[in-house]
């Protein structure tokens, strides 16, 4: 029997009852379309980060105090400690910003917002960090000096505080201390837990003295002088805050030895015993590719079961179809139909509705990704389409395998008594 023969016999097989072929290939359709769907949401939610965190800048380098480290004494990051780091010369950092953060209850005469993210800095920050004032000013260095009572706030917060007028001008209070707002920030993409767009950034010496104390800050933000710079600034500020903190010779072999420029994981000089942890931009971006494969490969595992109970509903199909069709098996076999002709036949039939209904699934798939999911832009990953597609056709003919040997396996006299 000829190849056309039996791709006939098979299509003739499947459109002879249509409701049934309709609901299997439903099954199909809606396992190819998640699978290709879920993985565009992963890769898209993984471009949205990665975005995100590129926005924060190529050429900067930030060193944080470690949280399980003595931070008092000499072994402090201290507003002094920052100050002798950016006087220090070193060859491939242009600048130095101090943050000392924490979190408060911020008010206006209408509105209140508890755990905003308050940041205590100095003028530089607006010029180092990709932080940009929308409208009216950044604070100035005389400001730091004098620890005016003056911030700069992000957008959200700004309209959620004065819903129906400018926030410029205004009068806030930071957990009961006033504060004039003389800047509102540009929108800014979220990356991680906190929204750049709902916080509050002042003069350092305000919030050190009002909130924080005047021990160790939070956080260093390091400007290299260009992208390609950004390694050799890890090591000098390294080298550098190990001889200002004075830090052993042991602890800085053991950060070195944890990872020396740039590890797999987010910390570069890590250690028990080093005081300070320091981080870019290309870290971060690694560890959020690791995170988003998982995340990807987690959701299309998701999507494969329904796919998987798609391929038992054609294996349930198939069997019907066999059963119904025991009459057509014993005649054709009688008249010479070899094992092989009703076995392609029917693996032809299976075959058919999972590749039309994967066909069917991957359209609708690229349909509703040209629509965002929960802010989202699903970015559909291309060996996505011919994957989903390719395992729909082999779900079909595997779970075909067994109802077209049971239909191949029929002796014709049997076949004709059974009717």
């Amino acid at each position: 029997m000829r190849l056309i023969d039996i791709l006939q016999s098979a299509l003739r097989g499947v459109t002879s009852n249509k409701l049934r072929s309709v609901l299997t290939l439903l099954g199909v359709l809606i396992g190819v379309a998640s699978v290709i769907l879920l993985m565009a949401v992963g890769n898209g939610s993984a471009a949205k980060i990665r975005a995100a965190i590129t926005s924060l800048g190529t050429n900067t380098i930030t060193v944080r105090a470690n949280g399980g480290s003595s931070t008092t004494g000499s072994s402090a990051i201290t507003l002094a400690v920052s100050k002798q780091l950016e006087a220090a010369g070193l060859g491939h950092v242009t600048n130095v910003v101090p943050q000392a953060t924490t979190s408060l209850t911020v008010s206006s005469a209408g509105a209140s917002e508890d755990a905003i993210s308050i940041i205590g800095t100095s003028a530089d920050y607006f010029t180092v960090s990709t932080a940009t004032v929308a409208s009216g000013s950044a604070f100035t260095a005389d400001d730091v000096a004098s620890a005016a009572k003056v911030a700069v706030i992000g957008s959200t917060l700004a309209t959620e505080l004065f819903p129906s007028a400018s926030a410029l001008g205004q009068s806030i209070s930071i957990d009961g201390t006033p504060f004039t707002v003389v800047g509102i920030l540009a929108t800014q993409s979220s990356v991680g837990f906190t929204d750049p767009n709902t916080e509050v950034i002042a003069p350092i010496s305000r919030i050190q003295r009002s909130y924080t104390g005047f021990g160790a800050v939070s956080s260093l933000l390091v400007q290299a002088k260009d992208s390609d710079s950004v390694t050799a600034a890890e090591g000098e500020v390294t080298v550098e805050l190990n001889q200002l903190l004075g830090v052993s010779s042991t602890a800085a072999t053991s950060a070195s030895a944890s990872g020396s420029g740039r590890t797999s994981g987010l910390a570069s000089q890590v250690s028990a015993t080093s005081p300070f942890t320091v981080t870019d931009q290309s870290s971060l971006l690694q560890t959020q590719a690791e995170s988003a494969d998982s995340f990807t490969a987690l959701l299309a595992a998701v999507a494969a079961i329904s796919l998987l109970v798609g391929g038992i509903g054609v294996t349930n199909v198939m069997l019907v179809t066999v059963t119904e069709r025991t009459r057509e098996i014993g005649i054709r076999k009688a008249l010479g139909a070899t094992r092989g002709a009703i076995l392609g036949q029917f693996l032809a039939e299976a075959a058919t509705l999972t590749l039309v209904g994967g066909i069917l699934g991957v359209i609708i798939a690229l349909v509703l990704a040209q629509y965002p999911f929960n802010g989202t832009q699903p970015v559909v990953i291309g060996y996505s389409i011919p994957l989903a597609l390719g395992v729909s056709v082999a779900i079909g003919v595997f779970f075909g395998v067994y109802p077209a040997a049971r239909a191949a396996g029929m002796r014709p006299i049997q076949a004709l008594r059974s009717i």
